[in-house]
């Protein structure tokens, strides 16, 4: 179709003669007879405009939040062992369920053995120091009270009465060295006692063993650092699911919300749970703050497994009863016209071929104004027609409606088909 350049082209080419002014007459005859061909046959398909609409009903909203995290176990407990020593048996392996005091490993026990005889030979030779120790206690005591009767009497001597005082006094105080000596005995027996325990490495907890780190033969090494020999997982009938809950849900959810997760291993499957801890502390990743929300979990299949990733949806409101409109009719408004000044067509091929009726931009979706109300639209006699609405709690498809011109069965409008 040509327009205003090519027009002023050809009368250019042409010259200014009748023969030229005849081409533009026919040139601007062939745009006008374009123009309104396209005027009249967009005009009709823009009366084909169709609204799309739902009726506002009487719906139960939930509102929910969404977190990701892993399920854990309650209590996880790593053994190891205090001693260095040659592991002489192993008894528990992967998956094996132990009870308090079950023997998992022990360790070579001959030098333990020794020290534990060694101690007790030296308890008894204390405890024989301090029956001798009470004996020369005795007989020092004897001697220095013939001593004293003596010496008043004037037939000993000051010097021999002073060489049993002092002998006395030796005896005492070698009395209470053996009955150290026994004390220090008797520890040293105990604990060589503790050690020779400890050789057998034992279960602290009713649970689950998840993993085994050592062999028959395995040298420890405990003076260099503590080597992990197993872990145990308490109880997997109870477990946690530890999630992460991003800084803008935080304020909705509470402790003893209710919640429902599902696993990437039972797809399609829900598991129940319960929030029991929401921690304070800030998790900050990427830029994302998020806070750590404990939920107390029942696995008495034990379908779920320590580490599993899960998707949880949490229950932070229920509202019964209430009127609700489809979300996608807070997103629609109807086309608006622009004028020329917003960026309508100009000049001759502008005047000749102007823009089609409805050809404009849309208006926004309906954002809250200053009062907090937000414009929906309602068909009606075949027209969308404004209504202003204040809304509530969503639930992602479905938002609540609290005030406003608006009523149950009211069909308001999601979207529209100008049937090009």
């Amino acid at each position: 179709m040509p327009d205003k350049t090519s027009i002023e082209a050809i009368a250019r080419k042409k010259g200014g003669g009748g023969f030229s002014r005849a081409w533009i007459w026919v040139a601007a005859a062939v745009v006008v007879a374009g123009g309104a061909w396209y005027w009249f046959g967009q005009d009709n398909e823009t009366r084909d405009v169709r609204y799309m609409t739902q009726p506002a009903a009487i719906n139960d909203i939930i509102v929910t939040v969404t977190a990701t995290g892993t399920v854990e176990p309650i209590n996880t407990v790593e053994i190891s062992s205090e001693l260095s020593g040659t592991v002489r048996a192993v008894n528990a392996d992967y998956n094996d369920e132990v009870k308090t005091g079950d023997v998992l490993a022990t360790l070579d026990t001959d030098k333990l053995e020794a020290n534990v005889e060694h101690a007790t030979a030296s308890v008894t030779a204390a405890k024989a120091n301090l029956v001798e120790a009470e004996v020369t206690l005795e007989e020092k005591k004897n001697a220095y009270d013939r001593a004293v009767q003596l010496s008043e009497q004037g037939i000993s001597s000051q010097e021999t009465l002073l060489a049993n005082k002092a002998g006395y006094e030796r005896a005492v105080a070698t009395l209470d060295t053996a009955k150290a000596n026994v004390k220090v005995a008797e520890a040293d027996l105990r604990l060589a006692r503790t050690d020779l325990d400890k050789a057998c490495i034992c279960s602290p907890i009713d649970g689950i063993v998840l993993d085994r780190a050592v062999e028959v033969g395995q040298i420890v090494a405990a003076s260099l650092s503590a080597p992990v020999l197993f872990t145990l997982a308490e109880d997997l009938t109870h477990m946690n699911l530890t999630v992460d809950i991003d800084e803008a849900d935080i304020g909705q959810v509470g402790v003893g919300n209710s919640a429902t997760f599902t696993v990437e291993a039972y797809q399609g499957q829900d598991f129940e749970a319960e929030i029991t801890q929401l921690r304070f502390a800030p998790e900050t990743v990427d830029g994302v703050v998020t806070y750590k929300g404990i939920l107390d979990v029942t696995n008495e299949n034990l379908l779920l497994r320590p580490g599993m990733t899960a998707t949880a949806e949490i229950t932070v409101a229920e509202l019964n009863n209430v009127l609700t409109v489809p979300n996608a009719a807070l997103r629609f408004a109807p086309p608006v016209q622009r004028d020329d000044a917003s960026g309508g067509s100009s000049g001759l091929l502008g005047m000749l071929m102007p823009r089609r009726p409805g050809g404009g931009s849309s208006a926004g979706g309906g954002a809250p104004d200053a009062d907090g109300m937000r414009s929906i639209w309602v068909l009606r006699d075949g027209e969308p027609v404004e209504a202003k609405v204040r809304t509530g709690a969503s639930d992602g498809s479905h938002t609540q409606i609290v005030e406003g011109g608006l009523s149950e069965g009211d069909p308001v409008i999601t979207s529209m088909d100008s049937g090009q």
